[in-house]
C-alpha cells in the first residue's frame, strides 16, 4: 500500500506523524527524489519530533551522522554499493531505531529486504508549490 501525502514545508507534520504512526520503532527509510527535493529537510523535521536538537545537515561527505539514540542519517550519493559493503556500514542497520537513507540504491534496498529489515521507501517529488510524498513499505 502506498500512502500519498501532499504538503509544504509548514504542513511537514502531516507526513511526519503518519510515519511516527505506522513505522515500527527499528526500520530503514530510503528517501528518494532528486537534489533539493526536500530528503534532509524531512529528516530534519522527524528529527525534531523525536527531540533531537541537533541541526541536522546532509552527510554528504561523512556518509553517515548520528543524532542520538536511535535516529541515523546517511547520504550514499557519492559512494557505490561495493564500497559501503567493504567499509562494513551494512552493521550499522543492526542499532536499534531509524536509519534515513538518502540516495540509496535498489541493490542495497533488495539486500536489507532479502536481510529481513524493515524496509520503507519515501518518494519526495515537486507538486507546484509543495511536494507529493508517497510512503510505501517494500
Amino acid at each position: 500500500m502506498i500512502k500519498e501525502i501532499i504538503a509544504s514545508i509548514d504542513e511537514l507534520n502531516s507526513v511526519v506523524n503518519y510515519l511516527n504512526e505506522t513505522t515500527p520503532k527499528d526500520a530503514i527509510i530510503f528517501l528518494v527524489g532528486n537534489l533539493a527535493s526536500g530528503k534532509t529537510t524531512l529528516t530534519a523535521h522527524i528529527a525534531k519530533a523525536k527531540g533531537i536538537e541537533a541541526e541536522v545537515i546532509s552527510p554528504t561527505f561523512s556518509l553517515q551522522h548520528c543524532y542520538g539514540d536511535g535516529f541515523y542519517h546517511y547520504d550514499l550519493y557519492r559512494i557505490e554499493h561495493s564500497e559501503f559493503m567493504e567499509l562494513g556500514l551494512f552493521e550499522e542497520f543492526d542499532k536499534s531505531g531509524w536509519h534515513m537513507i538518502e540516495w540509496g540504491g535498489e541493490v542495497l534496498k533488495a539486500f536489507l529486504l532479502g536481510a529481513g529489515y524493515d524496509v520503507f521507501t519515501v518518494t519526495i517529488t515537486p507538486c507546484n508549490d509543495k511536494r507529493q510524498y508517497q510512503i510505501e513499505r517494500n
